[in-house]
């Protein structure tokens, strides 16, 4: 016959083994879901000159409009034909943006050459 304090600490026993594993297989769970999150980044293909702040890079992400097609290889610099529409951006009307061959771009309004190329 087994005494009882031994078979109560052999329950217990297992019963915080098994808490362990779960909890362990939870964090495991909430760590590559985390890791899935923080891939989801942007990328910055090219930039020129001073480089627009933050929060205009953030808008310009956020933002969803068409994008236009045009010939040519779209890179800092390339200008914007007049036939494309150019987008304000509310609080730093110094820049516009556009999406073109699906690549969001951030232009200098006055000269429609595009600044930054957003991935």
């Amino acid at each position: 016959m087994v005494p009882v304090g031994a078979a109560i600490g052999a329950i217990w026993e297992t019963t915080m083994k098994k808490v362990v594993l779960a909890t362990f297989a939870g964090g495991c769970l909430l760590a590559s879901a985390a890791t899935g999150f923080a891939q989801s980044t942007t990328t910055i293909v090219e930039t020129t000159g001073a480089a627009p702040p933050d929060e205009v890079v953030t808008y310009v992400q956020r933002e969803r409009v068409p994008s236009v097609r045009v010939e040519g290889d779209v890179r800092v610099g390339y200008a914007i034909p007049s036939s494309v529409e150019l987008r304000t951006i509310p609080s730093h009307k110094e820049y516009s943006y556009t999406v073109i061959n699906d690549r969001r771009v951030i232009v200098e309004p006055s000269t429609r050459k595009v600044i930054r190329v957003i991935e």
